[in-house]
């Protein structure tokens, strides 16, 4: 079923509110495994051609869909911000994960992706007129505490160059999905995405031929994990996920969707286990745990 059908004929019953939370959590299901699947592709290939090449991928499945739809340009007001998505989630966030995953575990950079809702939710009220209420902000502040001590506590106490890059990835992809989830409150989500991919393609085609044509016998011996992990992030991560995302946060509010992502470091570390063999610690679960009740908690003092 394409990703429209799913977004079209899913829970047709439930309040926007509540629909608009689980599409959020059906994309941060998908968005969990990109890390993992960052890991199997620039374990093999060039990590500026995995970022940039999944950004081209995913442009041209966007641009399929856009004339399948017979989709309208965006206004003139619009290309501004599609402009901040692209080079949020297009180009920003994929480029500084890749680069960061060359040296970081899966499941150490997981644990940094945390901050992501909080960013999300400071973006939005900066950006736009949502206004959570403090009870919402202290839950959010306190569970990027909990994500950031875990960071902490499996790097030894210290920051690495490495985390310092997802920090900025972070920062860059809170921009994207804030300016993302507003723009879909006039444009439908499945367009903002598409857009933003067109939009960045004309500044990524060149990059990837002149990084690619040197690279050529590198992809060629990548092996099949390598390729896989480069499918799910060009299809999945780059495309079908913000599908759900940006719909979701349309419908249940950029700040309070945002909040599901206080999930995905967990799912991550899921991932990371069963893709890369990276141990899933007790105290992993117990964050999880906790991350969990923090997001209930924040859901209620919307």
């Amino acid at each position: 079923m394409p990703p429209t059908s799913i977004l079209n004929t899913t829970l047709p019953r439930v309040g926007d509110d509540r629909k608009g939370l689980l599409l959020g959590l059906t994309a941060v299901a998908l968005f969990s495994l990109t890390l993992p699947m960052t890991g199997l592709a620039v374990a093999e290939m060039p990590a500026v051609f995995v970022a940039l090449g999944r950004a081209l991928v995913a442009a041209c499945l966007a641009a399929l869909w856009l004339w399948r739809r017979r989709a309208p340009l965006p206004t003139r007001a619009q290309w501004l911000p599609l402009a901040l998505v692209a080079a949020g989630c297009v180009v920003g966030f994929p480029w500084l994960t890749s680069l960061a995953m060359r040296s970081l575990p899966a499941s150490h950079g997981a644990v940094l992706v945390g901050i992501l809702p909080l960013a999300t939710a400071v973006f939005a009220a900066l950006r736009s007129k949502e206004r959570p209420s403090a009870g919402f902000w202290l839950m959010a502040v306190t569970g990027t505490a909990l994500v950031v001590a875990f960071a902490l506590r499996q790097g030894g106490g210290s920051f690495q160059v490495a985390d310092w890059l997802m920090f900025a990835a972070v920062l860059l992809a809170a921009l994207g999905y804030a300016e993302g989830g507003r723009l879909a409150q006039a444009m439908p989500g499945q367009q903002v995405i598409c857009w933003a991919l067109v939009l960045a393609a004309p500044v990524v085609l060149p990059v990837v031929l002149w990084l690619g044509w040197p690279q050529r016998a590198v992809l060629a011996q990548a092996g099949t994990q390598a390729w896989l992990g480069f499918a799910y992030i060009s299809v999945f991560s780059m495309f079908i996920g913000f599908f759900f995302w940006y719909r979701g946060m349309a419908l249940g509010g950029v700040a309070r969707v945002g909040q599901t992502q206080l999930l995905q470091p967990f799912l991550t570390l899921l991932g990371a286990a069963v893709l890369l063999g990276e141990p899933l610690a007790l105290d992993s679960l117990l964050f999880a745990c906790a991350v969990i009740a923090v997001v209930a908690a924040g859901r209620k003092l919307k």
